[in-house]
Protein backbone atom coordinates (compact mmCIF):
# COMPACT_ATOMS: atom_id res chain seq x y z
CA UNK A 1 0.00 0.00 0.00
CA UNK A 2 2.91 2.66 1.16
CA UNK A 3 4.95 1.43 -2.09
CA UNK A 4 1.96 2.42 -4.45
CA UNK A 5 1.03 5.67 -2.37
CA UNK A 6 4.56 6.60 -2.88
CA UNK A 7 4.17 6.15 -6.72
CA UNK A 8 1.09 8.22 -7.17
CA UNK A 9 2.98 10.82 -5.12
CA UNK A 10 6.61 10.79 -7.58
CA UNK A 11 4.24 10.56 -10.21
CA UNK A 12 2.17 13.72 -9.46
CA UNK A 13 5.28 15.82 -8.66
CA UNK A 14 5.17 15.69 -4.57
CA UNK A 15 8.15 14.13 -2.77
CA UNK A 16 7.02 14.46 0.58
CA UNK A 17 3.75 15.85 2.40
CA UNK A 18 -0.14 14.54 1.43
CA UNK A 19 -0.14 14.54 -2.19
CA UNK A 20 -2.06 17.03 -4.05
CA UNK A 21 -4.61 15.71 -5.95
CA UNK A 22 -5.08 17.08 -9.09
CA UNK A 23 -6.33 15.53 -12.72
CA UNK A 24 -3.10 14.14 -13.46
CA UNK A 25 -2.83 12.66 -9.83
CA UNK A 26 -6.70 10.56 -10.87
CA UNK A 27 -5.07 9.96 -14.25
CA UNK A 28 -1.65 8.71 -13.54
CA UNK A 29 -3.76 5.72 -11.43
CA UNK A 30 -3.76 4.45 -14.63
CA UNK A 31 -0.06 3.46 -14.64
CA UNK A 32 -0.52 0.95 -11.71
CA UNK A 33 0.54 -2.55 -11.82
CA UNK A 34 -2.08 -5.14 -9.67
CA UNK A 35 -2.20 -8.52 -10.19
CA UNK A 36 -5.01 -9.79 -12.46
CA UNK A 37 -5.95 -6.30 -12.83
CA UNK A 38 -6.37 -3.69 -15.94
CA UNK A 39 -7.24 -0.32 -14.83
CA UNK A 40 -8.99 0.44 -17.98
CA UNK A 41 -9.60 4.25 -17.35
CA UNK A 42 -8.65 6.80 -14.40
CA UNK A 43 -10.46 10.30 -15.11
CA UNK A 44 -11.58 13.01 -12.60
CA UNK A 45 -15.15 13.52 -12.84
CA UNK A 46 -16.62 17.20 -12.38
CA UNK A 47 -18.49 18.14 -9.75
CA UNK A 48 -22.25 17.20 -10.74
CA UNK A 49 -20.65 16.23 -14.12
CA UNK A 50 -21.48 12.33 -13.76
CA UNK A 51 -24.15 10.56 -16.09
CA UNK A 52 -25.02 6.86 -15.10
CA UNK A 53 -24.24 4.67 -18.03
CA UNK A 54 -26.86 2.37 -19.24
CA UNK A 55 -28.34 -0.04 -17.32
CA UNK A 56 -28.36 -3.73 -18.18
CA UNK A 57 -31.98 -3.57 -16.63
CA UNK A 58 -33.15 -0.88 -17.60
CA UNK A 59 -33.38 1.16 -14.65
CA UNK A 60 -32.89 4.92 -14.52
CA UNK A 61 -31.09 6.82 -12.54
CA UNK A 62 -33.06 8.67 -9.48
CA UNK A 63 -33.87 12.52 -10.27
CA UNK A 64 -30.86 14.61 -9.09
CA UNK A 65 -29.02 11.02 -7.36
CA UNK A 66 -25.10 12.82 -9.01
CA UNK A 67 -25.84 15.98 -9.39
CA UNK A 68 -24.84 16.77 -6.38
CA UNK A 69 -21.68 14.54 -6.23
CA UNK A 70 -18.85 16.50 -5.37
CA UNK A 71 -15.97 16.00 -7.82
CA UNK A 72 -14.11 12.68 -7.64
CA UNK A 73 -11.65 10.44 -9.25
CA UNK A 74 -13.09 7.73 -11.23
CA UNK A 75 -10.99 4.52 -11.73
CA UNK A 76 -12.08 1.48 -13.91
CA UNK A 77 -10.98 -2.05 -13.80
CA UNK A 78 -11.47 -5.94 -15.18
CA UNK A 79 -10.43 -8.15 -13.00
CA UNK A 80 -9.31 -11.55 -14.19
CA UNK A 81 -8.64 -14.03 -11.17
CA UNK A 82 -9.54 -17.09 -13.29
CA UNK A 83 -8.95 -17.72 -17.30
CA UNK A 84 -12.81 -17.11 -17.75
CA UNK A 85 -13.36 -14.07 -15.12
CA UNK A 86 -14.31 -10.78 -16.81
CA UNK A 87 -15.40 -8.97 -13.42
CA UNK A 88 -15.92 -5.33 -13.57
CA UNK A 89 -15.43 -2.86 -10.92
CA UNK A 90 -15.24 0.72 -10.74
CA UNK A 91 -13.56 3.22 -7.47
CA UNK A 92 -14.96 6.23 -6.83
CA UNK A 93 -12.19 8.81 -5.11
CA UNK A 94 -13.67 12.16 -3.17
CA UNK A 95 -10.80 15.36 -4.45
CA UNK A 96 -11.78 16.95 -1.17
CA UNK A 97 -12.48 15.85 1.92
CA UNK A 98 -12.81 12.53 2.12
CA UNK A 99 -12.91 10.93 5.38
CA UNK A 100 -10.30 8.41 5.74
CA UNK A 101 -12.86 5.43 5.34
CA UNK A 102 -13.62 3.03 2.11
CA UNK A 103 -17.26 1.95 1.89
CA UNK A 104 -17.71 -1.75 -0.29
CA UNK A 105 -20.93 -1.65 -2.40
CA UNK A 106 -23.26 -4.86 -2.83
CA UNK A 107 -25.61 -5.72 -5.67
CA UNK A 108 -29.11 -7.43 -5.51
CA UNK A 109 -30.69 -10.72 -7.32
CA UNK A 110 -28.36 -12.17 -9.76
CA UNK A 111 -26.41 -9.04 -10.01
CA UNK A 112 -25.26 -8.15 -13.52
CA UNK A 113 -24.53 -4.06 -12.95
CA UNK A 114 -22.67 -1.95 -10.44
CA UNK A 115 -24.65 -0.28 -8.18
CA UNK A 116 -23.87 3.51 -9.27
CA UNK A 117 -27.09 5.06 -7.22
CA UNK A 118 -25.45 3.92 -3.89
CA UNK A 119 -21.44 4.34 -5.25
CA UNK A 120 -23.26 8.10 -5.42
CA UNK A 121 -24.80 7.88 -2.03
CA UNK A 122 -21.37 7.04 -0.55
CA UNK A 123 -18.40 9.57 -2.36
CA UNK A 124 -20.93 12.38 -1.46
CA UNK A 125 -20.57 11.32 2.23
CA UNK A 126 -16.53 11.70 1.65
CA UNK A 127 -15.86 7.69 1.15
CA UNK A 128 -14.11 6.40 -0.99
CA UNK A 129 -16.64 3.99 -2.36
CA UNK A 130 -16.06 0.54 -4.95
CA UNK A 131 -18.13 -1.45 -6.71
CA UNK A 132 -18.74 -4.30 -9.11
CA UNK A 133 -20.91 -6.28 -11.53
CA UNK A 134 -19.66 -9.64 -9.84
CA UNK A 135 -17.83 -10.46 -13.45
CA UNK A 136 -21.02 -10.46 -15.67
CA UNK A 137 -23.66 -7.99 -17.35
CA UNK A 138 -27.19 -8.85 -17.38
CA UNK A 139 -30.49 -7.81 -15.97
CA UNK A 140 -30.55 -8.66 -11.64
CA UNK A 141 -33.11 -11.47 -13.04
CA UNK A 142 -31.02 -12.64 -15.81
CA UNK A 143 -28.96 -16.03 -14.84
CA UNK A 144 -28.31 -17.10 -18.63
CA UNK A 145 -24.74 -16.28 -18.26
CA UNK A 146 -24.09 -18.76 -16.31
CA UNK A 147 -24.67 -21.70 -18.25
CA UNK A 148 -21.09 -23.34 -19.04
CA UNK A 149 -19.23 -20.77 -16.41
CA UNK A 150 -19.02 -22.22 -13.19
CA UNK A 151 -15.95 -19.56 -12.86
CA UNK A 152 -18.36 -16.80 -13.60
CA UNK A 153 -20.79 -18.63 -10.78
CA UNK A 154 -17.71 -18.67 -8.42
CA UNK A 155 -17.00 -15.26 -9.32
CA UNK A 156 -20.69 -13.92 -8.57
CA UNK A 157 -21.08 -16.27 -5.28
CA UNK A 158 -18.08 -15.19 -3.71
CA UNK A 159 -14.89 -13.94 -5.47
CA UNK A 160 -15.86 -10.57 -6.81
CA UNK A 161 -16.60 -8.73 -3.55
CA UNK A 162 -13.21 -9.64 -2.18
CA UNK A 163 -11.46 -9.11 -5.25
CA UNK A 164 -13.32 -5.58 -5.83
CA UNK A 165 -12.76 -4.77 -2.09
CA UNK A 166 -9.00 -5.74 -2.64
CA UNK A 167 -8.03 -4.06 -5.51
CA UNK A 168 -10.37 -1.20 -4.42
CA UNK A 169 -8.37 -0.68 -1.47
CA UNK A 170 -4.92 -0.59 -2.88
CA UNK A 171 -6.63 1.98 -5.55
CA UNK A 172 -7.56 4.31 -2.71
CA UNK A 173 -4.38 4.08 -0.68
CA UNK A 174 -2.00 4.83 -3.97
CA UNK A 175 -4.58 7.83 -4.67
CA UNK A 176 -4.43 9.27 -1.60
CA UNK A 177 -0.88 8.01 -0.30
CA UNK A 178 -2.26 6.91 2.72
CA UNK A 179 -4.29 4.39 4.03
CA UNK A 180 -7.59 3.64 4.98
CA UNK A 181 -8.61 3.79 8.37
CA UNK A 182 -11.74 1.63 8.39
CA UNK A 183 -14.03 -0.04 5.94
CA UNK A 184 -17.43 -0.67 5.46
CA UNK A 185 -20.12 -2.97 3.78
CA UNK A 186 -23.43 -1.99 3.45
CA UNK A 187 -25.80 -3.95 1.06
CA UNK A 188 -29.23 -6.24 1.13
CA UNK A 189 -31.18 -9.08 -0.75
CA UNK A 190 -28.29 -11.07 -2.46
CA UNK A 191 -25.90 -7.85 -0.97
CA UNK A 192 -26.37 -9.62 2.80
CA UNK A 193 -25.56 -12.95 1.11
CA UNK A 194 -22.37 -10.99 -0.07
CA UNK A 195 -22.27 -9.25 3.42
CA UNK A 196 -22.04 -12.52 5.31
CA UNK A 197 -20.08 -14.32 2.65
CA UNK A 198 -17.23 -11.50 3.13
CA UNK A 199 -17.48 -12.22 7.15
CA UNK A 200 -17.28 -15.40 6.94
CA UNK A 201 -14.74 -16.24 4.21
CA UNK A 202 -12.88 -13.20 3.98
CA UNK A 203 -12.69 -11.73 7.59
CA UNK A 204 -10.34 -8.86 7.19
CA UNK A 205 -11.81 -7.10 4.14
CA UNK A 206 -14.34 -5.08 6.27
CA UNK A 207 -13.98 -3.66 9.88
CA UNK A 208 -18.18 -3.22 9.91
CA UNK A 209 -20.67 -4.70 7.85
CA UNK A 210 -24.32 -4.31 7.91
CA UNK A 211 -26.05 -7.38 6.15
CA UNK A 212 -29.94 -6.73 5.12
CA UNK A 213 -32.22 -9.72 4.56
CA UNK A 214 -29.82 -11.83 3.57
CA UNK A 215 -30.23 -14.52 0.73
CA UNK A 216 -27.58 -16.17 2.58
CA UNK A 217 -29.16 -20.18 2.00
CA UNK A 218 -29.05 -19.23 -1.52
CA UNK A 219 -29.86 -23.20 -2.27
CA UNK A 220 -32.26 -23.47 0.29
CA UNK A 221 -34.02 -20.10 -0.51
CA UNK A 222 -34.57 -21.16 -4.31
CA UNK A 223 -35.40 -24.18 -3.52
CA UNK A 224 -38.39 -23.01 -1.68
CA UNK A 225 -39.08 -20.80 -4.34
CA UNK A 226 -39.74 -23.48 -6.80
CA UNK A 227 -41.53 -25.67 -3.97
CA UNK A 228 -44.17 -22.61 -3.81
CA UNK A 229 -44.51 -22.24 -7.62
CA UNK A 230 -45.64 -25.91 -8.04
CA UNK A 231 -48.23 -25.31 -5.15
CA UNK A 232 -49.23 -22.55 -7.31
CA UNK A 233 -49.35 -23.67 -10.55
CA UNK A 234 -49.33 -27.76 -11.19
CA UNK A 235 -52.94 -27.43 -10.56
CA UNK A 236 -54.13 -24.14 -12.41
CA UNK A 237 -56.80 -24.37 -9.87
CA UNK A 238 -54.42 -23.43 -7.38
CA UNK A 239 -53.44 -20.21 -8.63
CA UNK A 240 -53.93 -17.12 -6.22
CA UNK A 241 -54.21 -13.68 -8.66
CA UNK A 242 -52.89 -10.56 -7.17
CA UNK A 243 -56.84 -9.49 -6.70
CA UNK A 244 -57.39 -11.47 -4.00
CA UNK A 245 -54.39 -10.12 -1.62
CA UNK A 246 -56.29 -7.16 -0.20
CA UNK A 247 -58.68 -9.70 1.35
CA UNK A 248 -55.84 -12.26 2.52
CA UNK A 249 -54.18 -9.31 4.12
CA UNK A 250 -57.36 -7.83 5.79
CA UNK A 251 -58.45 -11.18 7.41
CA UNK A 252 -54.64 -11.32 8.31
CA UNK A 253 -55.24 -8.26 10.70
CA UNK A 254 -58.83 -8.59 11.34
CA UNK A 255 -57.31 -11.96 13.42
CA UNK A 256 -53.93 -10.68 14.65
CA UNK A 257 -53.26 -7.21 14.45
CA UNK A 258 -54.14 -5.80 17.72
CA UNK A 259 -51.74 -8.68 19.70
CA UNK A 260 -49.52 -6.10 19.86
CA UNK A 261 -51.96 -3.74 21.60
CA UNK A 262 -51.42 -1.34 18.21
CA UNK A 263 -54.70 -1.18 15.78
CA UNK A 264 -51.99 0.09 12.24
CA UNK A 265 -51.56 -2.77 10.16
CA UNK A 266 -48.30 -3.62 11.27
CA UNK A 267 -47.80 -7.03 13.19
CA UNK A 268 -45.02 -6.38 15.97
CA UNK A 269 -44.11 -10.13 15.54
CA UNK A 270 -45.44 -12.35 13.18
CA UNK A 271 -44.95 -15.62 14.91
CA UNK A 272 -47.31 -14.63 17.74
CA UNK A 273 -49.91 -14.69 14.86
CA UNK A 274 -51.91 -18.09 14.60
CA UNK A 275 -54.53 -17.05 11.43
CA UNK A 276 -55.77 -19.96 9.82
CA UNK A 277 -56.05 -20.12 5.77
CA UNK A 278 -59.33 -22.50 6.26
CA UNK A 279 -61.36 -19.36 7.18
CA UNK A 280 -61.04 -17.34 4.24
CA UNK A 281 -62.79 -20.98 1.87
CA UNK A 282 -65.44 -19.55 -0.51
CA UNK A 283 -68.99 -20.83 1.33
CA UNK A 284 -70.57 -19.83 -1.71
CA UNK A 285 -69.60 -18.56 -5.19
CA UNK A 286 -65.52 -17.87 -6.05
CA UNK A 287 -64.45 -14.23 -5.44
CA UNK A 288 -61.64 -11.85 -4.38
CA UNK A 289 -63.35 -11.95 -0.94
CA UNK A 290 -62.48 -15.63 -1.15
CA UNK A 291 -60.27 -18.89 -1.59
CA UNK A 292 -61.28 -22.29 -2.92
CA UNK A 293 -60.08 -25.07 -1.64
CA UNK A 294 -56.67 -25.78 -3.43
CA UNK A 295 -56.08 -21.91 -3.28
CA UNK A 296 -56.20 -22.13 0.79
CA UNK A 297 -54.08 -25.22 0.32
CA UNK A 298 -51.76 -23.33 -1.96
CA UNK A 299 -51.73 -20.64 0.60
CA UNK A 300 -50.94 -22.81 3.46
CA UNK A 301 -47.58 -24.17 1.72
CA UNK A 302 -46.86 -20.58 1.46
CA UNK A 303 -46.86 -19.99 4.98
CA UNK A 304 -45.63 -22.85 6.44
CA UNK A 305 -42.22 -23.43 4.00
CA UNK A 306 -40.60 -26.19 2.19
CA UNK A 307 -39.86 -29.71 3.94
CA UNK A 308 -38.09 -32.75 2.29
CA UNK A 309 -39.39 -35.80 2.53
CA UNK A 310 -38.27 -36.80 6.01
CA UNK A 311 -40.18 -33.65 7.11
CA UNK A 312 -37.32 -31.51 7.53
CA UNK A 313 -37.72 -27.99 7.01
CA UNK A 314 -35.83 -26.25 4.21
CA UNK A 315 -36.56 -22.92 4.24
CA UNK A 316 -38.98 -20.92 6.17
CA UNK A 317 -42.41 -19.75 5.16
CA UNK A 318 -43.07 -16.30 4.46
CA UNK A 319 -45.06 -14.34 7.66
CA UNK A 320 -48.08 -13.20 8.01
CA UNK A 321 -48.46 -9.54 7.25
CA UNK A 322 -46.41 -9.92 4.01
CA UNK A 323 -49.48 -10.49 1.31
CA UNK A 324 -50.28 -6.83 0.59
CA UNK A 325 -49.07 -3.22 -1.06
CA UNK A 326 -46.95 -3.03 -4.02
CA UNK A 327 -44.18 -4.18 -3.13
CA UNK A 328 -45.38 -7.28 -1.61
CA UNK A 329 -47.00 -10.64 -2.54
CA UNK A 330 -47.93 -9.07 -5.66
CA UNK A 331 -45.07 -8.98 -7.61
CA UNK A 332 -43.07 -11.61 -5.70
CA UNK A 333 -45.22 -14.38 -5.10
CA UNK A 334 -48.08 -14.58 -7.28
CA UNK A 335 -47.27 -11.98 -10.20
CA UNK A 336 -49.54 -10.12 -12.73
CA UNK A 337 -50.25 -13.82 -14.21
CA UNK A 338 -49.21 -17.26 -13.40
CA UNK A 339 -45.42 -17.30 -13.54
CA UNK A 340 -44.57 -14.13 -13.96
CA UNK A 341 -43.46 -13.28 -10.59
CA UNK A 342 -40.35 -12.72 -9.49
CA UNK A 343 -39.93 -16.08 -7.40
CA UNK A 344 -40.56 -17.60 -10.94
CA UNK A 345 -38.00 -15.89 -12.26
CA UNK A 346 -35.41 -16.57 -9.43
CA UNK A 347 -36.17 -19.69 -8.72
CA UNK A 348 -36.82 -21.28 -12.33
CA UNK A 349 -33.65 -19.21 -13.59
CA UNK A 350 -31.58 -20.45 -10.55
CA UNK A 351 -32.21 -24.30 -11.34
CA UNK A 352 -32.24 -23.85 -15.19
CA UNK A 353 -29.15 -21.77 -15.77
CA UNK A 354 -26.96 -22.51 -12.42
CA UNK A 355 -27.78 -26.56 -11.71
CA UNK A 356 -29.02 -27.87 -14.42
CA UNK A 357 -27.59 -26.17 -17.33
CA UNK A 358 -30.60 -26.67 -19.03
CA UNK A 359 -33.04 -23.79 -20.45
CA UNK A 360 -35.53 -25.67 -21.11
CA UNK A 361 -35.82 -27.03 -17.45
CA UNK A 362 -39.21 -27.02 -16.06
CA UNK A 363 -39.79 -26.79 -12.34
CA UNK A 364 -43.23 -28.70 -12.90
CA UNK A 365 -41.63 -32.04 -12.33
CA UNK A 366 -39.40 -30.67 -10.00
CA UNK A 367 -38.88 -33.92 -7.19
CA UNK A 368 -37.39 -31.69 -4.14
CA UNK A 369 -35.26 -33.91 -2.81
CA UNK A 370 -33.09 -34.64 -5.71
CA UNK A 371 -33.31 -31.01 -6.55
CA UNK A 372 -31.90 -29.62 -2.74
CA UNK A 373 -29.32 -32.38 -3.54
CA UNK A 374 -28.39 -31.48 -7.12
CA UNK A 375 -28.64 -27.83 -5.97
CA UNK A 376 -25.84 -27.80 -3.07
CA UNK A 377 -23.31 -30.45 -4.64
CA UNK A 378 -23.56 -27.89 -7.60
CA UNK A 379 -23.59 -24.63 -6.17
CA UNK A 380 -23.44 -24.57 -2.12
CA UNK A 381 -20.00 -23.64 -1.68
CA UNK A 382 -19.56 -21.13 -3.94
CA UNK A 383 -23.49 -19.56 -2.95
CA UNK A 384 -24.38 -20.29 0.10
CA UNK A 385 -23.05 -17.91 3.55
CA UNK A 386 -24.18 -19.97 6.16
CA UNK A 387 -21.00 -20.62 8.36
CA UNK A 388 -22.40 -19.88 11.71
CA UNK A 389 -18.38 -20.11 13.06
CA UNK A 390 -17.91 -15.96 12.46
CA UNK A 391 -14.94 -16.32 14.94
CA UNK A 392 -11.91 -15.03 12.52
CA UNK A 393 -14.32 -11.96 12.14
CA UNK A 394 -15.20 -11.15 15.66
CA UNK A 395 -11.62 -11.51 17.15
CA UNK A 396 -10.05 -9.31 14.68
CA UNK A 397 -12.91 -6.77 16.21
CA UNK A 398 -15.34 -7.03 13.25
CA UNK A 399 -18.70 -5.83 14.06
CA UNK A 400 -21.80 -7.04 12.19
CA UNK A 401 -25.68 -6.28 11.82
CA UNK A 402 -28.25 -7.83 10.54
CA UNK A 403 -31.40 -6.66 9.66
CA UNK A 404 -34.65 -7.87 8.54
CA UNK A 405 -38.54 -6.96 7.30
CA UNK A 406 -40.93 -8.74 9.29
CA UNK A 407 -43.10 -8.56 6.06
CA UNK A 408 -40.22 -9.41 3.58
CA UNK A 409 -42.24 -11.27 0.44
CA UNK A 410 -38.85 -12.59 -1.45
CA UNK A 411 -36.91 -14.19 2.04
CA UNK A 412 -39.01 -14.89 4.68
CA UNK A 413 -37.62 -13.34 8.12
CA UNK A 414 -37.27 -16.08 9.62
CA UNK A 415 -34.30 -17.30 7.80
CA UNK A 416 -32.18 -14.75 9.37
CA UNK A 417 -33.18 -15.40 12.64
CA UNK A 418 -32.21 -19.30 12.00
CA UNK A 419 -29.20 -17.35 10.81
CA UNK A 420 -28.25 -15.13 13.75
CA UNK A 421 -29.00 -18.03 16.80
CA UNK A 422 -26.88 -20.43 15.00
CA UNK A 423 -24.06 -18.04 15.49
CA UNK A 424 -24.55 -17.67 18.92
CA UNK A 425 -24.13 -21.21 18.65
CA UNK A 426 -21.30 -21.65 16.65
CA UNK A 427 -19.62 -18.50 17.73
CA UNK A 428 -20.09 -17.71 20.98
CA UNK A 429 -22.92 -15.98 23.56
CA UNK A 430 -20.48 -13.45 24.77
CA UNK A 431 -18.56 -12.81 21.48
CA UNK A 432 -22.01 -12.51 19.63
CA UNK A 433 -23.43 -10.19 21.79
CA UNK A 434 -20.16 -7.82 21.81
CA UNK A 435 -20.18 -8.08 18.03
CA UNK A 436 -23.38 -8.88 16.39
CA UNK A 437 -26.89 -7.33 16.11
CA UNK A 438 -29.99 -8.40 14.81
CA UNK A 439 -32.90 -6.00 14.15
CA UNK A 440 -36.14 -7.27 12.68
CA UNK A 441 -37.88 -4.24 11.25
CA UNK A 442 -41.90 -4.38 11.47
CA UNK A 443 -44.18 -3.83 8.27
CA UNK A 444 -40.80 -3.48 6.21
CA UNK A 445 -41.32 -5.89 3.16
CA UNK A 446 -37.69 -6.19 1.23
CA UNK A 447 -35.06 -4.41 2.15
CA UNK A 448 -37.53 -1.21 2.38
CA UNK A 449 -41.29 -0.22 1.88
CA UNK A 450 -44.66 -1.41 3.29
CA UNK A 451 -46.44 0.11 6.25
CA UNK A 452 -43.97 0.41 8.60
CA UNK A 453 -41.26 2.57 9.27
CA UNK A 454 -38.91 1.24 6.56
CA UNK A 455 -35.88 4.61 6.70
CA UNK A 456 -33.40 3.59 9.29
CA UNK A 457 -30.26 4.57 7.62
CA UNK A 458 -29.93 0.90 6.30
CA UNK A 459 -28.52 2.44 3.04
CA UNK A 460 -29.98 5.89 2.66
CA UNK A 461 -27.46 8.95 2.73
CA UNK A 462 -29.68 11.10 0.89
CA UNK A 463 -30.57 14.26 2.69
CA UNK A 464 -33.81 13.79 3.34
CA UNK A 465 -33.36 10.52 5.30
CA UNK A 466 -32.22 9.57 8.57
CA UNK A 467 -29.48 11.91 9.84
CA UNK A 468 -26.30 10.28 10.19
CA UNK A 469 -26.94 9.90 13.71
CA UNK A 470 -26.75 6.23 15.42
CA UNK A 471 -29.75 6.56 17.03
CA UNK A 472 -31.91 6.80 13.80
CA UNK A 473 -29.06 6.12 11.02
CA UNK A 474 -27.83 2.02 11.50
CA UNK A 475 -24.96 2.76 9.20
CA UNK A 476 -24.28 5.59 11.79
CA UNK A 477 -24.63 3.27 14.42
CA UNK A 478 -22.08 0.22 12.75
CA UNK A 479 -19.55 3.31 12.66
CA UNK A 480 -19.97 4.18 16.02
CA UNK A 481 -19.59 0.31 17.45
CA UNK A 482 -16.74 -0.19 15.09
CA UNK A 483 -14.45 3.56 16.08
CA UNK A 484 -15.56 4.25 19.21
CA UNK A 485 -16.83 1.05 20.81
CA UNK A 486 -20.22 2.16 21.90
CA UNK A 487 -22.72 -1.19 20.95
CA UNK A 488 -25.94 0.15 19.09
CA UNK A 489 -29.22 -0.30 20.84
CA UNK A 490 -32.50 0.58 19.72
CA UNK A 491 -32.95 2.81 16.21
CA UNK A 492 -35.60 4.52 15.47
CA UNK A 493 -36.90 3.50 11.73
CA UNK A 494 -39.10 6.73 10.27
CA UNK A 495 -41.83 6.30 7.58
CA UNK A 496 -42.13 9.46 5.11
CA UNK A 497 -44.65 10.18 2.56
CA UNK A 498 -44.57 12.23 -0.07
CA UNK A 499 -41.98 13.46 -2.10
CA UNK A 500 -39.92 16.54 -2.77
CA UNK A 501 -41.27 19.62 -0.36
CA UNK A 502 -44.36 17.16 0.43
CA UNK A 503 -42.55 15.06 2.09
CA UNK A 504 -42.76 14.50 5.70
CA UNK A 505 -42.41 12.05 8.34
CA UNK A 506 -45.84 10.12 9.51
CA UNK A 507 -44.63 7.23 11.73
CA UNK A 508 -41.61 6.92 13.80
CA UNK A 509 -40.61 3.37 15.80
CA UNK A 510 -37.70 2.21 17.43
CA UNK A 511 -35.95 -1.38 16.53
CA UNK A 512 -34.56 -3.09 18.73
CA UNK A 513 -31.92 -5.38 19.45
CA UNK A 514 -32.99 -8.81 18.98
CA UNK A 515 -34.65 -10.63 21.03
CA UNK A 516 -36.12 -7.43 22.58
CA UNK A 517 -39.54 -5.92 20.69
CA UNK A 518 -40.57 -2.32 20.81
CA UNK A 519 -44.39 -2.09 23.25
CA UNK A 520 -46.41 -0.21 23.16
CA UNK A 521 -46.39 2.34 26.62
CA UNK A 522 -50.36 2.60 26.90
CA UNK A 523 -50.18 5.82 25.86
CA UNK A 524 -49.79 8.61 23.67
CA UNK A 525 -49.39 8.76 20.01
CA UNK A 526 -49.06 5.23 18.54
CA UNK A 527 -47.00 7.30 15.74
CA UNK A 528 -44.42 8.49 17.86
CA UNK A 529 -41.52 6.11 18.88
CA UNK A 530 -41.02 8.25 22.08
CA UNK A 531 -44.82 6.23 22.64
CA UNK A 532 -42.79 3.08 22.58
CA UNK A 533 -40.08 0.93 25.04
CA UNK A 534 -37.51 -2.44 23.75
CA UNK A 535 -38.67 -5.12 26.54
CA UNK A 536 -37.28 -8.48 26.07
CA UNK A 537 -40.32 -11.03 25.59
CA UNK A 538 -42.61 -12.41 28.57
CA UNK A 539 -41.84 -15.54 27.24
Amino acid sequence: MAAQGSLVAQLSGSVSGPPVLTPDSCKDLAKLEIANTKITHAEQVAAGAFTKPPSPSGIPAAPDTFKRLPAFCRVTATLTPSSDSDIKIEVWLPVSGWNSKFHGQGNGGFAGEIDYDHMADAVAQGYATGGTDTGHSASGIDASWAIGHPEKVADFGYRAIHEMTEKSKAITAAYYGSSISHAYFAACSDGGREALMEAQRFPADYDGILAGAPANNWTGLLTNAVVNLQALLNNPASYIPASKLPAIAAAVNASCDKLDDVADNVLNDPRQCHFDPTAMLCKQADSDKCLTAPQVAALKTLYTGAHDASGKLIFPGYTYGAEDGPAGWAPWITGPAPGKSLMAAFGSGYFANMVYGDPKWDFKAFNIDQGLKAAIDKTSNMLDSTDPNLIPFTDRGGKLILYHGWNDPAISALNTINYYQAVIGATGKSATESSVRLYMAPGVQHCGAGPGPDNFGQFDWTPDGPPNNPQYNMYSALEQWVEKGIAPGPVIATKFTGEGVARRVTMTRPLCPYRQTAKYKGTGDTNDAASFTCAAPSK
